[in-house]
């Protein structure tokens, strides 16, 4: 269960992969993350190929990095995403505010 980020070389791209369950026990590590990329302007990819579960404690971190990378006019993908994740990012409509 953890989280790992990758950066690109010209700091434009970041991607995020959660292991596991996404939910508030893993909060710091991915603010910790993100926190220090630019936000605005950059490309995140949120690959959740790994992820068993996903809780409303997770919405709101995706919320949170939306937040971070600009809001309505932020490049926010989340890839990878199994069946059973993608519903509940479906119920919760969150395919209104992501790419998925």
């Amino acid at each position: 269960m953890g989280i790992d980020m990758t950066v690109s070389d010209d700091g434009n791209s970041v991607t995020i992969a959660v292991t596991g369950k996404f939910d508030f026990q893993l909060y710091d590590e991915f603010r910790t993350a993100y926190i220090s990329t630019v936000g605005t302007g950059v490309s995140y990819k949120l690959d959740l190929s790994a992820t068993d579960y996903l809780d409303s404690s997770a919405m709101g971190m995706l919320l949170l990095l939306r937040e971070h990378a600009g809001g309505e006019t932020a490049d926010i993908e989340i890839t990878r995403v199994s069946p059973e994740v993608r519903k509940i990012l479906e119920v919760a409509n969150f395919g209104k505010l992501f790419k998925f």
